[in-house]
């Protein structure tokens, strides 16, 4: 009996060591600041054998293949990876190749080409890009302009290949079409079908080119678009996949926190940080509520019915690994953690994340194998490293960097992996690889970088408008990963402070038609900025502009050198690359457009018909898209009717803003102060 009581009581103490020993025995690494730096190294040498690989092999083309080495087009030959990755070259201090490269890409590029392109990859890609690398050329030693960061030849570039994209936002509804060709405009027959992301993933850049170029037609037709996709949400407060544009009429119906949809919610939070607008963080707060309520499922995020938010596909895409960062940017830290535990668990399982991981099953999904070098989890490493300092998310990292580097280097480059499953590799490198993979983790291990400022320095340059604040901190990468110096953006906005009251005044007291020029009342301006910005021009082209000021009001259209000549400032008029005007006016019937974005809420214009679907993605799409008609898009794209259409559109938001400032808080730690802190006294848009 003794004997038993004692065999009893050592299977006790046995039981109550297993389980304490993980915590005794399994502890994490310490990780000192030589192993950090040796960690930056190898992130380094990883992109200059691939940055270098694509020059070698690839330039001038699109991208690099690791496996032939050689390159090919993708998105639309610009020389993507190069500008892609330019900002990179920056970011770890390589300033010689960065001005080098900054003045290559100056002397090539040429986007008047008659190219169809995506919008959004091209705007998140390219315009991004030049955007970024334009805000970092000064502490890279570039020679800059009197009036930089509100001007320069990066700055124009971007602005030229924006406005390419303009067409693309005039429908109906606001919402873009998918793709644009560059030289004339929407293609016939383009579906009138997006993704979501594809709709809603512009208000980072287009907002940053209006701030500081001073012209807010970008911001104006990022935020209707964004508003407009808003308004369609079903009246459990989710998306569906896939929307018509023209219509609203949504064409897939179920939602994750990931393909089709995820960089719309990442850009409610961050245009809401960059801009100060609590309006989209309200918007995102009660999506969020509906995504925890429907879609999460014991930390994971599942696919479900915009309309009943039952689950209809249980996966985790290799996408969704952007969401831990998004909740550390609010200050839901423990949540975060929790959610990057289980994804670093499916790397651990394969050595890197499939495109599609069932989870029930806890396998790759069928087809759905293969990692293409994406950025994602990484990126929410990074940001949650910053906010805890937590070792074990440094450990993350690590791994990461040791299956990259040991099973997808080749003799030119990093090659995407066909299937993690075996880890057969595939013949591309996409530009992300260096854009954002290698970025975030070059800061994951560099916590003393400028890019981690945490508002207690800053520089003060002088301009020809006065002092100006830069590199304070509170840096926001936009989704291809591209830092936005959120104060420099904020600067310019000051410089142009005096056209304040121009710009906020246009819907009611200006005609925008005859601010663009493209009426006989082009001559009248509203203040002597525009007055003198006019007759500059008036001098400089007397021999050609008033004809064409005349050729155009009397046809009632605007092409884009309108747009361009009549919206920069001054600093900018002296060296202006190329531009969309190049080409000669043709006869052409407007496209008349009826814009009436709701501004409370409505319920998505879907239909329940049967009809032909198909499986895209695994997601059910209707095949029924209208294309558009010959007979609805002009030869040429119009932006005077787009600058009409946007005449009415108001983008204010009323909320008591008092709130936005704290005495406790630092500019770049607002955040949580922007609608977290007073979440009681706001409701879901702002109403009190």
């Amino acid at each position: 009996m003794k004997l038993m009581g004692t065999w009893r009581s050592s299977v006790t103490l046995l039981f109550f060591f297993l389980l304490i020993s993980p915590i005794q025995f399994c502890q994490l690494r310490k990780f000192t600041k030589q192993d950090l730096l040796g960690y930056k190294k190898r992130v380094v040498d990883m992109f200059n054998h691939a940055y270098e690989s694509y020059m070698q092999y690839a330039y001038p083309l699109d991208e690099l293949r690791p496996l032939t080495c050689d390159g090919h087009d993708t998105w639309g030959s610009f020389s993507l990876t190069l500008i892609d990755a330019l900002d990179m070259l920056a970011i770890i201090g390589n300033y010689t190749e960065f001005r080098r490269v900054a003045k290559l890409v100056l002397d090539s590029a040429d986007f008047d080409t008659d190219i169809n392109a995506s919008v959004f990859e091209t705007n998140i890609r390219v315009v991004a890009g030049l955007l970024s690398s334009h805000l970092l050329s000064k502490k890279a030693g570039m020679e800059t302009d009197p009036g930089w960061p509100c001007s320069g030849p990066l700055l124009d570039l971007a602005e030229n290949m924006a406005r390419r994209l303009l067409p693309a936002f005039d429908t109906p509804t606001g919402m873009p079409y998918g793709t644009i060709n560059l030289r004339h405009g929407v293609p016939a027959g383009e579906t009138t079908v997006t993704c979501t992301a594809g709709v809603g993933t512009f208000i980072v850049e287009f907002g940053t080119l209006s701030r500081l170029t001073g012209d807010p037609i970008f911001e104006n037709a990022a935020m209707r678009a964004m508003k407009s996709l808003w308004n369609f949400r079903s009246d459990i407060d989710l998306f569906g996949n896939h929307i018509d544009v023209r219509t609203g009429r949504w064409t897939a119906l179920d939602m994750g926190i990931g393909a089709g949809v995820d960089s719309y919610l990442e850009y409610l939070v961050k245009g809401s940080i960059m801009f100060n607008s609590p309006e989209m963080l309200a918007m995102f707060n009660e999506c969020k509520v509906a995504i925890e309520k429907y879609l999460k499922r014991d930390d994971w995020y599942m696919w479900g019915n915009m309309k009943k938010g039952s689950i209809t596909l249980p996966v985790f895409t290799s996408l969704d690994c952007y969401w831990p960062g998004i909740q550390s940017l609010l200050g839901d830290n423990d949540s975060a953690m929790k959610t990057i535990l289980n994804f670093h668990q499916v790397w651990k399982q394969f050595g890197f994340v499939p495109e599609f991981y069932n989870i029930p099953k806890a396998d790759a999904h069928a087809n759905r194998e293969g990692y293409p070098l994406r950025p994602e989890l990484i990126e929410s490493t990074m940001y949650l490293y910053q906010a805890t300092k937590d070792p074990y998310l440094l450990q993350i990292g690590v791994d990461m960097l040791e299956s990259i580097e040991q099973v997808t280097k080749t003799r030119c480059g990093f090659a995407t992996v066909k299937d993690v499953t075996d880890h057969r590799l595939e013949n591309r490198m996409e530009s992300f690889f260096l854009a954002e993979t290698l970025k975030y983790m070059y800061l994951l291990f560099t916590p003393d970088h400028f890019i981690h400022n945490n508002g207690s320095r800053g520089e003060v340059i002088e301009t020809t408008y006065g002092e100006c604040v830069i590199d304070a901190g509170g840096y926001v990468f936009n989704t291809e990963g591209h830092p936005i110096d959120v104060a420099a953006v904020h600067c310019c906005s000051a410089v142009k402070k005096k056209d304040d009251d121009i710009l906020f005044k246009l819907h009611d007291n200006l005609d925008l038609l005859a601010l663009l020029g493209a009426t006989d009342e082009g001559q009248h301006y509203g203040g002597q900025k525009w007055e003198k910005k006019r007759k500059d021009q008036q001098t400089e082209n007397s021999d050609t502009g008033s004809e064409s000021n005349s050729e155009d009001s009397s046809k009632e259209t605007g092409d884009s050198s309108g747009a361009s000549n009549t919206t920069k400032s001054e600093s900018e008029s002296s060296n202006h690359t190329s531009s969309i005007s190049d080409k000669t006016e043709k006869d052409k019937e407007n496209v008349k457009i009826n814009i009436e974005i709701k501004q409370e809420k409505s319920s998505p214009q879907t239909d329940n018909r049967g009809g032909n679907t198909s499986i895209l993605n695994d997601l059910n799409v209707d095949e029924n898209d209208s294309p558009v008609k010959d007979s609805e898009r002009s030869e040429e794209p119009n932006i005077a009717d787009l600058y009409k259409s946007l005449k009415d559109f108001e983008i204010g938001f009323k909320a008591p803003y008092s709130l936005l400032y704290c005495p406790a808080q630092p500019f770049h730690m607002k955040l949580s102060v922007m609608g977290e802190m007073f979440e009681n006294r706001i409701g879901p848009l702002g109403e009190e």
